[in-house]
């Protein structure tokens, strides 16, 4: 039978502690606050009241439900008030020999049969616990902030953690309102490890001069559906606080590929162009808007264009875009060989603009490549090759925009953009599965939740298709002999589940 907490103490009464503390006295827990700063944690519990009482003033609560909750909440003047509660959460710095040398003190005072759990966003469970006389008690229990609006917490289990302290916290997350996930012990546990793909990708894209900043984030945005791309995110949460984090997580995993960090941002780091905060990052702002915004490419004046020739590697793509073209009013031929005058648009998976010219037998003066990865009816994205006409690109451009959707012409690079950031995000995604960090429900409402992603990895891997996934990851592997980008087992296996079973396609479950 899982434990129920009655009586909790939070040491640590900054913004994240007093977000643990205000949720677990809205559930009726009895919240123990305490800092060792003079007046801190008091100074905590005077900003709760005054956010209970604007909850109530909005209609998101009673004033009697304020009052109730607040009531809920104590002041400790020293660690040996806690000496009868049933859990300490801790939320001090980020420091590893202080959050050790904490829970010595705390061992000292609390009962045997307290539990001690952790805010740690990136230190390991298993250090923080590595002194205590009961480390099978300790737990991490990492909030995200601001924690009353993001309702996921990572339980993890560090290697001497008895299961049924995870167990707990699970029961304890869910009477608070959030989704507790369980995660084992591993560099960024879970949101922070599978969020890894989305920026480092982004910064090699911008290392390879295939767009800038703001196509970048565009193309994700629109084609995929993130929230923001992930340069505008480096520049809301900064880079002093990013760049070092994924430093870490690199470091921690022995220098894997796929973590591997970017000049760019340890340079804009030493240079102070750290975001938002400061004015200045990937965008420049001032009090905290972002000035000058980059505009849309503009969409070039054609006074006539060609006709268009299809290459595409799947008969569903082949009909899609052909529906799209005729509705756009191009003349689509419908030859096995293009004319001498034809836009050559082709729809490769994980390709560059001029290998795919070279496997449809195409002209690359002529040819441009189209991502159909993406949701077309809300962006696209072109490729042209190095040689290719500025007459056709712009006929590509002026066709594609001319129902007025946004439209990004990209330099000839593997993948595209929204193709080489999806697959790397689910691949990841099912490395981390596949190592049995995270359960498959787990993972993917952590990072919806804890992340913003328009869907989890593992069921947009499943409407993607393994298939598709694979193809890309594997070329290219195969074009740029960069092994960040290789497949993991996970993804593999299914692809070949699902050549076998056609009519049952296998999930990533």
């Amino acid at each position: 039978m899982t434990r129920v907490i009655n009586q909790m103490a939070i040491v640590g009464a900054g913004v994240m502690g007093t977000g643990i503390a205000q949720i677990a006295a809205q559930a009726g827990i009895q919240v123990i606050l305490f800092d060792n700063r003079d007046g801190a944690a008091q100074a905590a519990r005077n900003n709760l009241h005054k956010t209970l009482e604007k909850l109530a003033s909005k209609g998101k609560m009673t004033h009697d439900q304020a009052h109730s909750a607040l009531e809920q909440v104590r002041v400790a003047t020293s660690l040996m008030d806690l000496k009868e509660v049933d859990l300490v959460v801790e939320a001090i710095v980020e420091r590893l020999d202080a959050k050790q040398a904490l829970l010595a003190q705390l061992e000292a005072v609390v009962a045997v049969e307290c539990l001690l759990a952790t805010n740690t966003s990136s230190l390991s469970v298993t250090s923080i616990a590595r002194g205590c006389q009961h480390p099978e008690r300790v737990a991490g229990f990492h909030f995200f902030n601001p924690v009353p609006l993001m309702k996921v917490v990572e339980v993890i289990d560090g290697l001497a953690t008895d299961p049924k302290v995870g167990d707990c916290l699970q029961a304890l997350a869910t009477r608070m309102g959030h989704r507790g996930i369980r995660a084992k012990d591993t560099p960024g546990f879970i949101i922070n490890h599978a969020g890894r793909a989305y920026g480092t990708e982004a910064l090699q894209i911008l290392k390879e001069g295939v767009a800038e900043p703001a196509e970048v984030d565009r193309i994700l945005r629109e084609g995929l559906g993130f929230r923001m791309g992930p340069l505008e995110l480096f520049d809301l949460t900064a880079l002093d606080v990013s760049h070092p984090v994924i430093e870490s997580i690199y470091n921690q995993f022995y220098q894997e590929p796929r973590y591997r960090p970017a000049a760019l941002t340890r340079q804009m780091l030493e240079a102070g162009y750290i975001g938002r905060k400061v004015g200045r990052g990937f965008y420049q702002y001032v009090d905290g808007q972002m000035i000058d915004p980059p505009a849309a490419q503009a969409v070039p004046r054609v006074d006539a264009l060609p006709p268009v020739w299809l290459g595409t590697e799947r008969e569903e793509d082949r009909a899609d875009l052909n529906l799209l073209l005729e509705t756009l009013g191009a003349r689509v031929e419908q030859g096995s060989q293009p004319s001498s005058e034809a836009l050559c648009l082709l729809a490769p998976y994980g390709l560059d603009a001029t290998t795919a010219a070279g496997r449809f037998a195409t002209d690359p003066a002529r040819t441009v490549c189209i991502d159909l990865l993406v949701d077309l009816g809300r962006h696209r994205t072109l490729m042209p090759t190095p040689a290719t006409r500025d007459d056709m690109r712009q006929a590509a451009h002026a066709l594609l925009a001319r129902d007025g959707v946004g439209v990004s012409m990209i330099n000839d690079s593997v993948g595209f953009v929204a193709q080489r950031v999806l697959a790397m995000i689910v691949n990841l995604a099912c490395d981390i599965v596949q190592q049995r960090i995270a359960s498959v429900d787990d993972l993917d409402e952590g990072v919806r939740r804890g992340l913003g992603y328009p869907q989890g990895p593992l069921a947009w891997g499943d409407s993607v298709g393994a298939e598709r996934l694979l193809t890309i990851l594997e070329r290219m592997t195969e074009l740029t002999g960069d092994p960040r980008y290789r497949p993991g087992p996970w993804l593999r296996r299914r692809s070949i589940l699902s050549l076998s079973l056609r009519h049952s396609e296998p999930t990533f479950n």
